[in-house]
Order: structure tokens, then sequence, then C-alpha cells
């Protein structure tokens, strides 16, 4: 006999929101739309343009030229301004129309949204708000110092599109058991803190035990032995998150930034951008510090395509059944929504200061007994 349908769990899942987060979206590095060309790009349902000006400052205005909808990406930078592919139509920064080559008056209305934008750790924002509000000064992207002292290596940096809901990225935040299971590390600490505008997790962990009980691990392609793992990773609004990294890799200590960000192109696909840089180690030529960083820049870009891979075959779920050795999934899910909704209906449960620090005994007991059984390259 068959269960009957009000005994068993029915995954319920709603529509994305209608609109989206408030807060600053990174684009990408800012560098590469300083080549004097207007970039195209598709963020929030719409298409906008990035373009310099002739003091070198970076503008995001919409993409689409009101006079007969032409790309203005395809156009030209003169001066101050884009020049419109289809007409020669001049906007600036400002989203003004500037000049009509063969008209001498322009429009009075011929206005488009120009975007607030940010530059920060060498790489571009804009702010993106519902209701139209100035950027919140109290949530400015954080200033990584080691990214201008020269002891640190260049960005390295990747951007791909992933076909689903972003919310599926902030998951991982307090998804402590996946990193067992997709990604081989084990976590032997494990915290999260919801603050504000912030969501923390602080993890250290090792990985998986090897059938010869060390901690060899693939890391980029090669077999490296990795005695501890120490990760600070914390989400600054919606969609920036920076995550410290220390590690102990064959004896050296290798120090890291990673930057784990995204900025939705509608709502059921984002631009994911993931950005490395690592300390340089003292007394290594510049050769071998620059392989270590490409190396410890494949490890973790393997490690994001090993959460696309779920990503691409799971579904979208509002309830989640969830056991003793979860993390704090709903209530991260509660500090999200204060993006999605207007300053003026944030609710205290959103934003006040929760902080959970996880017991991870029992897992680690358990796992120990599968890695007796089961080791990781058996």
């Amino acid at each position: 006999m068959g269960l009957h349908e009000s005994e068993v769990r029915i995954i319920e899942a709603t529509n994305p929101p209608p609109r989206y987060a408030r807060g600053w979206h990174c684009l990408g590095l800012a560098e590469p739309f300083r080549d004097g060309k207007p970039h195209s790009m598709d963020v929030f349902g719409s298409r906008v343009v990035i373009f310099q000006d002739q003091a070198g400052d970076l503008h995001v205005i919409d993409g689409y030229c009101p006079h007969m909808g032409a790309d203005l990406g395809e156009g030209t930078i003169e001066g101050d301004t884009v020049a419109c592919p289809f007409h020669g139509w001049r906007w600036g920064g400002d989203g003004k129309c500037k000049e009509i080559p063969y008209c001498t008056r322009v429009p009075p209305k011929a206005r488009i949204k120009s975007w607030p934008t940010l530059e920060e750790n060498k790489q571009l924002f804009i702010w993106n708000d519902p209701e139209g509000n100035p950027p919140d000064p109290k949530v400015r992207i954080p200033h990584i110092p080691e990214v201008f002292d020269g002891n640190w290596s260049d960005w390295i940096w990747e951007t791909v599109r992933i076909d689903t809901n972003a919310r599926e990225l902030i998951d991982n935040v307090s998804d402590m058991a996946h990193f067992y299971y997709v990604h081989g590390a084990r976590a032997k600490s494990f915290k999260n803190t919801f603050d504000g505008h912030t969501a923390r997790q602080i993890m250290t962990g090792k990985p998986r035990a090897s059938a010869d009980g060390s901690n060899m691990a693939e890391f980029g392609g090669m077999k490296v032995e990795i005695d501890e793992l120490y990760s600070d990773a914390c989400y600054y609004g919606p969609s920036y998150m920076i995550d410290y990294l220390k590690s102990l890799v064959s004896g050296m200590e290798v120090q890291a930034y990673l930057i784990n960000c995204h900025v939705p192109i509608d709502h059921n696909s984002f631009h994911l951008h993931v950005g490395l840089m690592v300390k340089k180690i003292e007394g290594l030529p510049d050769e071998a510090n620059d392989q270590i960083a490409q190396l410890y820049a494949k490890g973790n870009r393997d490690g994001f395509f090993q959460d696309v891979h779920i990503w691409k075959h799971k579904r979208r779920i509002d309830n989640p059944l969830l056991c003793e050795g979860d993390g704090p999934i709903y209530q991260l899910r509660r500090w999200y929504e204060q993006f999605y909704v207007d300053v003026k209906d944030i609710q205290p449960d959103m934003v006040d200061r929760f902080e959970v620090v996880m017991d991870l005994t029992k897992a680690n007991q358990l796992w120990d007994a599968t890695e007796e059984k089961e080791p990781a390259d058996a």
C-alpha cells in the first residue's frame, strides 16, 4: 500500500521575486572597460553600456538608444559621450543626449537612465534599487588593501553565465554538508553570522582522507598535500562575497582572496564572476609565485563548477527538508529577503544579528567511519 499524499513531503517552489536585489553588483574588473570602446552587458532584464570618458571615469547608462532602439555598445566613444551607431546621437554619462549631429536642438526628453557606479578593488560596480534611491553609504563595498600593496598576484578573473536563479548560489553560505559531498572538504568548525547587510561564514577543515590515510588532494590538476584549510567568507549585500583563504599546501602557507560575485541577467540566469589573488611567497621567484597563483585559481574554479553541475540538474525548492546537521538555511534566506523588499518593509528578523556555531562532532564521527570503508580515491 502506497503512502497517502499527506504523509509525504511535497516540494514547494514559487517563482523568483519579480524584482532584482537592491545593492551593489559587480560587472567585472574595471580595466578591460578602458579600451576606448563601449561595452554592452545584459543585466537586470535589460541592457546597459559601459564606457570611459576623457578623465578616465567609467560610466554605465541604459544600453538601447531611445531614438530608434539601436544598441549603443555597437557605437563609438566620442569625447565624453557614446555615439549611437544608427544615427550618431551622443549620450553622456549622466544619461543626457549631448548632441544630435544633424540637428541643432536636442529634445528636452532625450534622457536615459544613468546607473550609479563605484570602483573598488580594481572592480566596477553598479547600484540597483527598484525604488530609485541613491546608494546607501552604509553598504559600501569594503576596500581590500592587499590589492594595491604589490605583495600579491594580480586578480585571476573569470566570468561565466549560469542559467538559474541567484538564490542557489547564496544558499552555499549556510550549507555546511555540501562541502564534503560536492567538494571533498571536511568541515572541522563552521560558523555563520548574519548582521545587517552582511552574511559571514567562517570554516576550518581539511580534505577528505585519501586511500592511504593522508591529506593528499587533487588541486588544479595536481596532487598536493593539504594539512589545513581556513576560510572567512562574507557577503556584503546581496551579490558580492570576499573570501579570505589560508591553506597549508605541501608544507607552504598559501594565502588568497577569492571574490565570488554575480549580477543577474534576468530572473533565471546570472553572470558569475570568480576572481582570485594569491600572496607571493617570500623567497620564491616571480615565475614560481605565478604558477602557484594559477594552480590555486584553477582549483577554486574547478570547485565552483562542481556547484554549477548540481545547479544545472536540481530544481528550485522553497521548503527544504532539513536535518540537525544542516546549517541555518532558512535564517539565511530570511536575511536575503531584505534586498527584495522596499526599505520601509525590512523586518527586524531580516537584519538583526544572528549567530550560530555548528556542533560537528557527530558529523565528523560519521565521516571518519565512511572514510575507513570508502577512501576518497579507492
